[in-house]
């Protein structure tokens, strides 16, 4: 791309050289030429109104390959614009479902990890609270004994319900 513009510049250089080096030599040719007053001006008007068609018909044809530059330009830029839009959906939509799909796993983890410490708090639970019961049982056992047996003095002073 950078080529083409470097090559059209040139060639805009070239034919503005060109132009300008074709009036001045017909001007030159004009003025050297034995010819009246009138037909000099005559030749002249010619001359520059020749100048100025070529220079119109110059710029017209430089305008028109400046619109299809333009064009191409744009199309290609359009045509990048789609392609880096469609590319950014694509990894848009990749990055959504791994995300998701991360997500799920990390729930479903989550849940697992909440179960495993439910059901081990339940047998933790359950071993003490039968762990207690054995020991107010033992209490109680206990303290009956020493009730039966009349020694009073090593008979426990603290009830069960106070300690828990």
């Amino acid at each position: 791309m950078g080529n083409d513009r470097d090559y059209g510049d040139n060639i805009s250089t070239r034919l503005t050289y060109f132009l300008v080096g074709a009036g001045i030599g017909a001007v030159l040719a004009l003025l050297f030429a034995p010819k009246s007053g009138e037909e000099l001006r005559n030749d002249i008007a010619d001359a520059t109104r020749k100048g100025l068609d070529r220079s119109k018909e110059a710029a017209q044809q430089l305008g028109a390959k400046a619109g299809e530059v333009y064009d191409s330009t744009r199309a290609k830029a359009s045509e990048l614009y789609d392609t880096a839009r469609d590319t950014a959906g694509q990894y848009y939509e990749a990055t959504r479902e791994r995300a998701a799909e991360l997500y799920d796993t990390a729930t479903a983890k989550a849940g697992e990890a909440v179960t495993t410490a439910r059901d081990a708090a339940a047998r933790q639970a359950g071993s003490i609270q039968a762990a207690v019961e054995a020991g107010k049982k033992a209490y109680v056992d206990e303290k009956r004994k020493t009730e039966l047996s009349g020694r009073t003095e090593a008979a426990p002073t603290y009830s069960p319900e106070k300690t828990m």
